[in-house]
């Protein structure tokens, strides 16, 4: 196998573009009136050989905005408690402003031009994430601001199925159900997830080639 140079460095594999995989957990649907209460981002590195990997990750609980709305159902579907002390919790600002600054100095590093979300259902993420990044004034968002890499639809085309957790369990990845809706356990198998398919695509002759 060639080793890493211009053409298959991870800037030139995405156009320029450098993937972050992240996940969010809610009190609802609304990401303008429903709380942001988790969320997980992981970097993404290339070897020498040209193979995708898992970098660097970052993990918050995040206090609801002052006058959010916390829907019960969603907050029975995740599990959390949002009132609990033991969450850790931090701000919608200190969360992202920390996520932000790891993503632009990945950006730097590797000579991208620009961040682009990859997520499972990368709508729901990526409208949280925008919206969070409005509400606290982060002018400067890394990601891109419409293009997303979105696993469900990769896995949909690629495995046939775009639920997370049987997309894994086809590729030969195991997911661990009871640890399902936590944004760090999600953020991680989507990443993995994410990896094998673009890896998958290598080992059959695609970009960049062996």
């Amino acid at each position: 196998m060639s080793e890493l140079n211009d053409s298959n460095a991870i800037n030139q594999r995405f156009r320029g573009f450098y993937p972050v995989v992240i996940d969010v957990e809610t009190a609802g649907f609304n990401e303008q009136t429903d709380a942001l209460l988790e969320i997980a981002a992981m970097t993404l590195k290339m070897d020498k050989e040209g193979w995708i990997h898992i970098n660097e990750t970052q993990h918050f609980n995040i206090e609801p905005f002052k006058g959010s709305i916390l829907n019960s159902a969603s907050l029975d579907f995740t599990g959390i408690d949002p009132s609990n002390p033991l969450r850790g919790a931090v701000s919608e600002y200190e969360a992202l402003n920390s996520i932000f600054n790891m993503i632009r100095q990945g950006i730097k590093d590797t000579n991208c031009n620009q961040a682009i979300m990859v997520a499972h259902n990368a709508t729901f993420d990526f409208k949280f994430v925008a919206a969070a990044a409005e509400r606290v004034s982060l002018k400067d968002n890394p990601f891109h601001p419409f293009a997303t890499f979105d696993t469900a639809s990769l896995s949909g085309l690629v495995l046939g199925h775009t639920v997370l957790a049987k997309a894994c369990k086809i590729a030969g990845i195991g997911f661990d159900t009871s640890n399902a809706h936590s944004a760090l356990y999600d953020t991680e198998q989507t990443a993995i997830l994410f990896c094998e398919l673009v890896n998958r695509w290598k080992r059959l002759g695609g970009w960049p080639p062996n």
